[in-house]
């Protein structure tokens, strides 16, 4: 008997990119040309654009499987696709099990419910009987850390509060496939590590695991297989450690490509000594040389440098407007450039750049954000490890 409980064979997904009609003189020329117009086989009109294309690929039983790619790459739209939320347009899917899925931070809640009674309602759109319900009621509870809450509405509760509950609900009802996507990034860090605990004891119990996240690091600890999308199509799967590898590789070749951004990253090198190198010593002092261009007048502008290791750990941020007491502005058809020199105190391994323009009051107001910009490698000593060198000696 086969232990493959998920397949997916050819499967892609059509969207169309929308259709406005300013008046019947274009509505009507449209509307005859959908009825005379056929598009054959995986064909796309004008119109449309494949969100997934050609997407095979099985999990066994027992097995998680992580699934990276850049924003875009159709990643929710496979989950959505799985969890029967959506149909592919072609091919088709085989899920052996009862299927349990977290999509989206309080999908199948109702704001005006009482914590309570969303556990009873969502449980029900999950499959759990009443009694069923009833008997892990208070496991369920317990396992968010919401029972000073559970008898509010829910349309009080913080997107935290909102991730904890719905997380608790999908993963106690002993799901054969748990689908989990990017909403447990909203939790805080004791109950993402809870989570991460829940699905390795759910995988231990014979469950398997699809699990979607940007936090490479957490991928490649929870998943033991990785599918790597981009622009709907697989571009490799195999071992976690080796794909996400393969990912940062090849997403750091490029530094800045064209950007439609209004205010855009024009251009990034990492220089030594005025050269540009990818291999540094512990301690070496390195210049990061930032473009930042602009097709409009735009004020209140903040540039920001961070590293993250291997293992998406963010090892290192600079706000530069407190370093410069102060933002920036830039007229139209202005660029500006920043050379913020940095001290390479760090153990041996790699480590990748990114940058990002955002607005000066409001960090969550990106006009522009790059990563992974440049990969580098710092060589040191053999004893020194993890992220720091404080370069040890005996005395």
């Amino acid at each position: 008997m086969s232990d493959i409980v998920l397949e997916g064979e050819h499967v892609s997904k059509k969207f169309k990119k929308g259709e406005l009609y300013d008046s019947l003189r274009d509505l009507i020329p449209a509307l005859t040309g959908k009825i005379f117009r056929k598009v054959r086989g995986h064909e796309l009109n004008e119109k449309e654009f494949w969100a997934l294309d050609d997407v095979s690929f099985h999990v066994r039983r027992g097995e998680a499987m992580g699934v990276i790619g850049p924003n875009g790459a159709g990643k929710s739209t496979l989950l959505k696709i799985l969890s029967g939320i959506m149909k592919p347009t072609e091919g088709r899917f085989v899920v052996k099990g009862r299927l349990s899925a977290l999509i989206e931070v309080g999908a199948g809640f109702h704001p005006d419910l009482t914590g309570r009674e969303n556990v009873f309602l969502n449980g029900a759109i999950l499959g759990m009987s009443r009694n069923e319900i009833k008997q892990k009621f208070d496991e369920i509870v317990h396992f968010s850390g919401l029972e000073e809450f559970i008898d509010t509405p829910v349309k009080r509760y913080s997107s935290g509060m909102y991730a904890r509950l719905g997380f608790s609900v999908a993963a106690h009802i002993n799901p054969d496939i748990l689908l989990v996507d990017e909403v447990l990034s909203v939790g805080d860090w004791a109950f993402q590590q809870k989570c991460a605990e829940k699905m390795g004891q759910l995988m231990s119990s014979g469950a398997t695991i699809i699990f979607i996240s940007h936090n490479l690091r957490a991928v490649t600890n929870l998943c033991n297989r990785c599918l790597l999308l981009e622009k709907g199509k697989v571009v490799v799967t195999g071992p976690s450690e080796e794909v996400v590898k393969h990912y940062l590789d090849t997403a750091s070749q490029t530094l800045v490509g064209a950007s439609k951004n209004e205010v855009s990253i024009s251009e990034v090198k990492i220089l030594r000594d005025g050269v540009e190198n990818s291999r540094f010593s512990a301690g070496d002092k390195i210049i990061v040389q930032v473009k930042v261009s602009s097709t409009i007048d735009c004020d209140d502008l903040a540039l920001h440098v961070y590293l993250r290791d291997n293992n998406d750990y963010q090892v290192f941020h600079a706000y530069l407007e407190l370093l410069q007491n102060g933002g920036f502005s830039l007229k139209k058809g202005e660029t500006r450039e920043f050379n913020v020199e940095l001290s390479l105190h760090l153990a041996v391994g790699v480590y990748y750049l990114g940058v990002m323009v955002v607005n000066l009051h409001d960090v969550s107001k990106m006009h522009d954000h790059k990563f992974p910009l440049g990969k580098m490698y710092i060589e040191a000593h053999d004893a020194v490890r993890c992220v720091a060198n404080l370069y040890p000696r005996i005395l």
